[in-house]
């Protein structure tokens, strides 16, 4: 970092733990995105209740030669925010988050948005409440019933076009779909483009 963290407490007594906490946070942020050039932290505590504990709002802005980001929310009505360790974990975690993502935009890999994976059923066993999908990508794919989106698995018959999501977690057997769901022939995509 090219000038030292601020630090600011507003509405509260200054806390020499609260700070170390809060450079512990920020040298773990240094470590998840080295080009922060400066760090600014304000712990303020705006609501003073007679009934209810204080509820602490933690401010960060951060700035890098690729942006900025700004974290400052108000505490919401759970009340865990009454805790300052609590906020500074959140607005950290936040602030982690927005910097990870900033992180990936610049550097090349940018995020893929892809769309849906579509198919037509090739296979059905109503009696075991299995099937088999053929994508437009040439595999098949298997799926169980219960990955059949609103339960619509006794809806479907063979030659029935739908979106698929595949899931190679936990797939002894190879992949399976995730999620069916059934689309209109209009929406169908026969070959990939």
């Amino acid at each position: 970092m090219q000038s030292e963290p601020q630090i600011t407490f507003k509405g509260i007594d200054h806390s020499d733990a609260v700070e170390t906490r809060i450079l512990e946070r920020i040298g773990n942020l240094e470590k998840v995105y080295d080009r922060i050039t400066n760090f600014q932290v304000r712990i303020r505590a705006p609501h003073q209740r007679h009934r209810k504990g204080t509820q602490y709002v933690i401010d960060i802005d951060v700035l890098s030669p690729t942006g900025s980001v700004h974290i400052g929310r108000e505490p919401g009505d759970n009340f865990a925010h009454e805790d300052i360790y609590v906020s500074i974990r959140d607005a950290f975690n936040a602030a982690e988050r927005k910097l990870r993502k900033q992180k990936e935009r610049h550097s090349g890999h940018p995020e893929v948005l892809s769309a849906p994976l579509q198919g037509r059923i090739e296979v059905l066993n109503r009696k075991d409440g299995f099937g088999q999908i053929t994508t437009t990508d040439g595999r098949l794919i298997y799926f169980h019933h219960k990955s059949v989106v609103s339960g619509a698995f006794s809806d479907l018959s063979v030659g029935d076009t739908v979106e698929l999501s595949i899931d190679d977690k936990d797939a002894d057997k190879g992949p399976h779909a995730g999620m069916v769901r059934p689309i209109s022939m209009q929406k169908f995509v026969d070959k990939p483009g």
